[in-house]
């Protein structure tokens, strides 16, 4: 099938304006789509993570249509995705997200043959593999929900077939956050988080199949549970873990838990927490304040996460091209340097690497010193002259996976029991 491009040449968008009442014969493809697609409204839904104003506004300058971004928490997107297929267009959602929405039929299969950048993406979204030597970390790695069979496909492919459930757009590898002027030694390992130490100044976030995670890593640093697979662990092992964090939680080890992005960056700046479950841009949020925060690399790895573009099933026609022509707008770089100056990653992060300076790509990407002041997209400061990014660079954070966030076999479970122990 003819590749997807930027103008919409392909003979299939041609007969679409055509059917779309507009004389195939009487203007060329281009006009066609620039009178239709300023008339075209997408409603995306997703996490706060990338559902951002800017990009919309970016979208509408670039392509010409409108997108209606909304944000919600994990638990909301899920809801939303598997309950609600006729309110949105775009799901921005992230993978372990997918496995409970994939097999309600409620999204297409996307044709990786209008994806103009496909080849580039890197391998952990296909294979599950950074290089061809790495191994494939725990939990639901994106390449094992990636594929499926057709558009109409509700199962999960275990290899490339020309049909992927999402797109991939953003991913990061996830660590313990900490506040270093206020903590007396030296954070190498996710057992920090229960050390008595910081009773009453740490905290977890309550999205329960990524705090489940945490807590997996917690419990295995310290030596009390070893896992045969963090991501989809067996009842005695839920049992075992959140029994040692509700341990922990009675003891008065938690000041918190959080759900929101907000609400971890306020924990932190405030100083009622020195140690927690942090993300990427709420360590950038920190010390945009001019507040010391640092998202430090732990021995035993990363969790890692990934997020996609998933397409409603009610989409067709030239929403439907729109669509495309969105998915790669987004992987041609403009929204990657947006996303990695938040300490995210590209999906395709060659492309992103035209919309960075030298120094900004030398910082973020390849976790070389900084010669010039480094600024978040909004022209925060986020690290001065000779500073390295917290954890190195991409094949060093990428490439020390130790799990991927996950839904497991006992999901129901898990998600019980978890909020027996917020509730302890």
């Amino acid at each position: 099938m003819t590749k997807a491009t930027r103008t919409g040449l392909s003979r299939r968008r041609l007969l679409t304006g055509a059917a779309a009442g507009v004389a195939a014969s009487a203007f060329p493809a281009p006009m066609i789509w620039a009178q239709n697609i300023k008339d075209v409204t997408l409603r995306q839904f997703g996490t706060g993570v990338s559902n951002i104003n800017e990009v919309a506004q970016k979208v509408k300058e670039d392509l010409g249509f409108t997108l209606e971004m909304t944000a919600l928490d994990s638990d909301a997107v899920t809801q939303r995705a598997a309950t609600q297929p006729k309110s949105f267009d775009i799901a921005d959602i992230e993978y372990w997200i997918c496995k409970k929405v994939w097999p309600t039929g409620n999204l297409q299969g996307m044709d990786v043959g209008r994806i103009k950048n496909y080849d580039k993406i890197v391998g952990i979204f296909k294979d599950g593999r950074l290089t061809p030597g790495s191994t494939i970390a725990q939990g639901t790695s994106p390449n094992s929900v990636g594929f499926t069979d057709g558009p109409d496909g509700t199962s999960f492919a275990d290899h490339e077939t020309g049909w992927m459930t999402l797109i991939p757009t953003i991913y990061n590898a996830d660590t313990l956050g900490i506040r270093p002027d206020l903590i007396d030694h030296p954070v190498e390992s996710w057992a920090e988080l229960l050390n008595p130490a910081f009773r009453g100044k740490a905290s977890i976030l309550d999205i329960s199949a990524i705090g489940i995670m945490d807590a997996a890593m917690v419990c295995e640093a310290m030596g009390e549970i070893q896992y045969g697979d963090k991501g989809n662990m067996t009842r005695d092992e839920i049992d075992r873990t959140l029994a040692i964090m509700t341990e922990a939680k009675k003891a008065g080890q938690f000041r918190a838990f959080w759900k929101t992005f907000d609400e971890s960056v306020n924990l932190m700046a405030s100083g009622e927490v020195v140690i927690q479950s942090m993300w990427s841009p709420a360590i950038t949020a920190v010390k945009s304040r001019g507040i010391p925060c640092v998202y430090q690399p732990l021995k035993e790895g990363y969790r890692a996460w990934g997020g996609g573009i998933g397409l409603s099933k009610n989409l067709s026609g030239i929403e439907l091209d729109a669509a495309y022509d969105y998915i790669n707008w987004y992987l041609e770089g403009w929204v990657g340097g947006f996303l990695m100056r938040q300490g995210y990653y590209s999906a395709v992060p060659e492309t992103s690497k035209n919309y960075m300076t030298e120094n900004e790509w030398g910082y973020w990407f390849e976790g070389k010193p900084a010669t010039e002041v480094i600024t978040n997209p909004y022209g925060d400061a986020m690290a001065q002259p000779g500073e390295t990014r917290d954890g190195g660079s991409f094949s060093e954070r990428m490439g020390h996976i130790a799990c991927w966030n996950a839904v497991m076999d006992e999901n129901r479970y898990m998600i019980r029991k978890w909020n027996e122990f917020i509730a302890a």
